[in-house]
Order: C-alpha cells, then sequence, then structure tokens
C-alpha cells in the first residue's frame, strides 16, 4: 500500500545565513576605500551618461528590455514584473559565468541602480548567498548625483582650496604647461581634459562626457585637493564644447590669482601645428569647419585660408588663423567680459620646447610655495 504524498514529510530546507537575507546598505558620503569593486547594474545607456568614478558596467536588464518591461507595466503590473525578473534573473546568470572565475572569495562588491531597487537587491542577494559581501547603495543612484551635485558646492567654497589660473592667447601652451606642473608634483586641474575637447571651433578630440559625468569627474578632483598648495588651472570660457563649468566652481575661479603666458606668434603656430596633426592630415575637414566663420571673419579672409590649405602652406595659415581669429576672439583676464581677474603676473617663454615648459613650471611652483604653518 502506497503512502498518499501528501502525508510524507518533507525534509527542511537548509537554512541560509541570516546576512544573506539582511541586505547591507551605505550612505554617502563613505569611504570607498573598503569596497573591492563597485557594481553599476543599470543599462548601458544609464551608465554612458554618468556612474560612480571607477563603476563597473554590469547591467541586469539591457535598454531594450528596460523599456520593454516599463511599456508593459503601463498595462499589466503583475505581467511586467515576471518578464522582468526573468530577464533579470538571465542577465544575472550570465554575469555569474564570468566573475565566478575571476572574484576571490573575500571580493566585497558595492552595487548600486537607479534607485537601489530590485535591479541592485536581486544581483546582491543572489552574490551575498554565494558568500560574497555585497553592500548597496541607499538610495541608489539618484542618492548619488544628489550627493555630487551638493558636495561640488561645498568643495568649490573651501577657503583653503585656492586656484592659480593661467591665462594667454590661444598656442601658448597653457596646457602643456599644466601636464608639465603636474609632471612635478603640483596640484592641476585639466579642464579641457575631463571635457576632452580644447575649447574652441577646431578642439574637438572626440565623444565628449555627458554634464552629469562630466561634473562627477571634477567633484573626484575637487575632493582629492588637500588645500596645502595652489591647484593651477587654464582660463577657460564656463562652457567647454558641450559642457559647462559648474556655477560653484566658475565662480571660484573668478577670484582665483592669475598669471598670464606668453609665446612669440611663429612658436604658438608651430605648437598648434603640433597639436592639431589630424587637420593636415585631412585638410578637407579643416576647409569644412573653417566655412562656419564666414559670417564671423568674412568670405574675403575665409577664402585666404582655403588657399593656404590648399598650398599646403601651414606656417602662413597658422600665423594667420592665430592672429586674425582667435586672437581677436580672445576674452583677456581683467577685461569687462571675462571672469578671470587682471594678471598679477606674466610668464614670457622663449619657445615651445619642453625645456622652456619645464623650467616655466618650475618658476611657477616656487613662487607659489606656502611657508610652513
Amino acid at each position: 500500500m502506497s503512502i498518499p504524498r501528501s502525508l510524507i514529510p518533507l525534509r527542511p530546507c537548509a537554512r541560509l545565513p541570516a546576512h544573506v537575507h539582511d541586505l547591507e546598505t551605505i550612505t554617502l558620503p563613505h569611504p570607498m576605500e573598503e569596497f573591492t569593486s563597485i557594481i553599476d547594474v543599470r543599462t548601458p545607456s544609464e551608465y554612458a551618461e554618468d556612474h560612480l568614478p571607477g563603476a563597473i558596467n554590469l547591467p541586469v536588464l539591457s535598454d531594450a528590455q528596460r523599456v520593454e518591461v516599463g511599456t508593459l507595466y503601463k498595462q499589466d503590473q503583475f505581467a511586467a514584473r515576471a518578464l522582468g525578473a526573468r530577464y533579470i534573473s538571465a542577465n544575472i546568470s550570465d554575469h555569474l559565468a564570468v566573475i565566478s572565475e575571476q572574484w576571490p572569495r573575500q571580493q566585497q562588491p558595492l552595487l548600486y541602480c537607479w534607485r537601489g531597487g530590485l535591479r541592485s537587491r536581486s544581483f546582491a542577494l543572489i552574490l551575498r548567498s554565494i558568500g560574497w559581501r555585497a553592500r548597496l547603495i541607499e538610495g541608489g543612484y539618484k542618492s548619488y548625483r544628489r550627493h555630487v551635485l551638493e558636495d561640488l558646492k561645498a568643495q568649490a567654497a573651501r577657503p583653503e582650496l585656492e586656484f592659480h589660473v593661467l591665462a594667454g592667447l590661444t598656442g601658448t601652451g597653457k596646457t602643456r604647461l599644466l601636464h608639465h606642473l603636474r609632471e612635478q608634483g603640483a596640484d592641476v586641474l585639466d579642464l579641457e581634459g575631463l571635457a576632452n575637447h580644447r575649447g574652441s571651433l577646431l578642439g574637438a578630440r572626440g565623444p565628449q562626457p555627458s554634464q552629469k559625468y562630466f561634473e562627477s569627474q571634477l567633484h573626484t578632483e575637487l575632493t582629492a585637493f588637500d588645500g596645502n598648495s595652489p591647484v593651477f588651472v587654464e582660463a577657460e570660457s564656463n562652457r567647454i564644447g558641450n559642457v559647462s563649468i559648474p556655477p560653484p566652481l566658475w565662480q571660484k575661479l573668478a577670484s582665483a590669482r592669475v598669471t598670464e603666458i606668453q609665446l612669440p606668434l611663429p612658436e604658438r603656430a608651430q605648437l598648434l601645428q603640433e597639436d592639431y596633426p589630424q587637420f593636415i592630415e585631412r585638410p578637407a575637414e579643416l576647409s569644412s569647419l573653417l566655412d562656419e566663420l564666414r559670417r564671423l571673419r568674412g568670405h574675403e579672409q575665409v577664402d585666404r585660408w582655403q588657399e593656404q590649405i590648399a598650398r599646403q602652406d601651414w606656417p602662413a595659415f597658422l600665423a594667420s588663423i592665430l592672429r586674425d581669429h582667435y586672437d581677436l576672439a580672445y576674452r583677456r583676464a581683467g577685461s569687462e567680459k571675462s571672469n578671470y581677474q587682471k594678471p598679477s603676473s606674466t610668464l614670457p617663454l622663449d619657445d615651445a620646447g619642453p625645456d622652456s615648459f619645464a623650467r616655466a613650471a618650475r618658476e611657477l611652483i616656487t613662487i607659489n610655495q606656502r611657508p610652513p604653518s
């Protein structure tokens, strides 16, 4: 006689450790050094727009899947949650196939999604059940973004944080000087580097970061400065390509000390040729960009530039584009329309060679040394 299945005692499930269900969260600001990795589980497009510094993207929903689940949610919430759970489970499984072979047992990842909800909690729960101490950011990315905006104001307002602005005409090597200053141990804020743009018509380097990610990078840079020495920065417009300097920092720069860098015109033309080799290699691209200046500089001037490009008379063209365009558009520090104070000193360079910039960097560091407290 068989025993009905309803009367067969079920074997109790193995009990999972309490910490698996008790998901830990952190609030910002929080030291990131204790985490072995930072995991952004949002979609690739969300990650591309902005993310925590150093975070890697392990999306639990693709962009298309997120749209599909969101659209379904407006019609049937239960069905949308079921579909989302299927996608999330499959994507987490794919990620586990990789990280289970790479992560040591002591891995302590920090995870976040948009608001610290289903996406990050689902992934964290599985990681903790395996044995990794996964933790979450309370409030997710939204709390991080709020922290960046608030703390940017606080960082820029720090009285001990002083800036030393390097001004000067286009082609005087201000960016090169910043690099030499950094190599010699000075604190440097390279705004053009963060923006991936040189701040002029010909200044595009490639895809620029979003405004949000630009601000995230700025926040990281500012918090790293201890305030024991001035921070050197190049005089920029408040807009660098498609991104803008946040108002708190822009206001701080308005009161900074300014040094004007000077370099003879032929040396500036040579430096421009070295910094923009792509236009000499692809003159048609340069010609197309210059046509945008016809309304500003007139047809006669632009036609003259086009003729110089056609003849590949680069010394004449570069000297003219500097003298007859960039110098005319330059807002001198201390002028009515400039954000910056009048230069308190000038720093003439004889040439654009590396030795000249190295000497200039040493001089700037020496005159900015603070007496020991």
